[in-house]
């Protein structure tokens, strides 16, 4: 009995492997199914997208390519192109995406005009928000992903089409937003504040919708103070004062930005008291910008300890806390660095006197007059000018001439004729032959005998080595 059970089993377990093998796939819909035609190659198209509802896109594939090339004219070559992406698409894999890709784009620039080739664009965009990574990973199918669907909302903009790519582009630059935040904080937590601030001041500047905005706006103002407290130590005391007004300055900025932008998140609470401590103005929100953030945080997807355990094994990221509301940046703004940080603060410096103190002086530009507070060169007429005739390999500045006399004309400078060229090699061989030949002549006028006698010496004193063979 317990053989016939495991043998029932088993053909049960064959037959149902079997019958889902050759079960229809319902993602894949013909368009012209309705029309009735006994053209071949609309029979041809039939045959093709029976093949792909069974799974079998090689198939599809190879009978919408002869319909194609057969009937170059038919009116249904439009759809038989799309309906080859489409099956690259539905088979999926790397190989597969990256060729229903190709396809869709080839069909958008061969029909740009027609209202697939918007769907065409949003499923290029799907292609990379499905192998789209999580924040801390490689994101550059993100970055193409929020390529595509702006592409798509401003090149299609009428398209029924637009409503689902502004919500895949809020998801997109919520994973976008995320990888900056935490590269930010990275900074932050090893008190590389300039490196911080940029990549700070630049997430809330592109992505305003992200969850975790406010808290960004936080750091960006702490790190300004941080700043500020360093920027004490300088001796000068007018600079130190514009200095720390200026970091000061921007981190109320900031803070003002969290009440004003999203005064019902958890840190506008702590903005406000930084701004008391500051003895800044507290600026107060608008009952508009209040309902905004109301919509923003009710429309974002709060997960349970189980989809927060279950979300680490997974290779998507978690889009659950992208708004649901508001417009995406579409245009991105220039993005802060590092160095436009420094610049900034380094022009405060200038501006009010870079004194010695100063470790972030900016270096003036050639021809520009010298900052104020910095000693300035001595000119020639102050004695600094060599005396006329005496030339300075060192110095390669043009000695100013003496004022003419007074004979009531206006006094012109001539400018100095320009040194003779001398050809420096020739006149060292030249040199060197003159001292051999003086040194021959004083050998030959000297003891003659002697010279001839260390000549022989030298000649008997080299012996010829014969070559022995062997």
């Amino acid at each position: 009995m317990i053989r016939r059970a495991v043998f029932i089993t088993l053909i049960l377990g064959l037959v149902l492997q079997t019958t889902s093998c050759f079960r229809k796939n319902k993602n894949v819909t013909n368009p012209i199914a309705n029309v009735n035609s006994a053209q071949p190659d609309k029979v041809l198209f039939d045959r093709a997208m029976d093949a792909m509802q069974h799974n079998r896109y090689d198939v599809a594939r190879l009978t919408l390519q002869t319909m194609i090339n057969t009937y170059p004219d038919s009116e249904y070559v439009a759809r038989a192109k799309l309906a080859v992406g489409d099956s690259w698409y539905a088979e999926g894999g790397s190989a597969g995406l990256a060729q229903a890709e190709i396809e869709y784009k080839d069909f958008i620039t061969f029909f740009p005009n027609l209202p697939e080739a918007a769907e065409a664009q949003l499923k290029v965009a799907n292609i990379h928000y499905r192998q789209m990574e999580k924040p801390d990973r490689d994101f550059t199918h993100a970055k193409r992903a929020e390529e595509e669907y702006k592409q798509l909302i401003q090149q299609f903009p009428d398209s029924k089409l637009v409503p689902e790519a502004k919500q895949r582009l809020r998801e997109v630059q919520e994973v976008l937003a995320e990888r900056e935040y935490r590269i930010g904080r990275f900074y932050f937590l090893r008190e590389s504040w300039a490196a911080s601030m940029a990549r700070l001041q630049s997430l809330v500047d592109t992505y305003p919708l992200y969850s975790n905005a406010d808290d960004a706006l936080y750091m960006l103002g702490q790190a300004n103070e941080r700043l500020a407290d360093r920027t004490r130590t300088i001796k000068d005391e007018a600079l130190r004062a514009k200095e720390v007004k200026y970091f000061e300055d921007h981190a109320a900025a900031a803070y003002g930005n969290i009440l004003t932008r999203y005064p019902l998140m958890d840190r506008a609470k702590d903005a406000k008291a930084r701004l008391e401590a500051l003895h800044r103005p507290v600026p107060k929100a608008t009952q508009e910008a209040i309902a905004q953030n109301k919509l923003e945080i009710e429309s974002r997807h709060e997960m349970g300890h189980f989809d927060r355990l279950m979300i680490n094994f997974h290779r998507r990221p978690d889009v659950s806390q992208a708004s649901k509301v508001g417009e995406p940046t579409l245009v991105a703004p220039k993005e802060t660095n590092a160095t436009d940080v420094a610049r900034g603060a380094q022009r405060v410096m200038i501006g009010g006197g870079a004194g010695p103190n100063s470790v972030n002086a900016e270096i003036a530009p050639a021809g520009a007059p010298p900052p104020p507070n910095q000693p300035v060169p001595r000119s020639a007429s102050e004695g600094s000018a060599p005396p006329a005739g005496s030339t300075n390999a060192s110095d390669n500045s043009i000695p100013e001439l003496p004022p003419a006399a007074d004979s009531g004309q206006p006094t012109t400078q001539v400018p100095p004729s320009p040194p003779a060229q001398v050809n420096e090699a020739a006149s060292d061989q030249s040199a060197s032959s003159t001292a051999s030949s003086s040194s021959q002549q004083a050998g030959s006028s000297g003891n003659s005998t002697q010279g001839s006698n260390d000549a022989q010496s030298s000649s008997k004193g080299k012996k010829k080595r014969k070559l022995w063979p062997f």
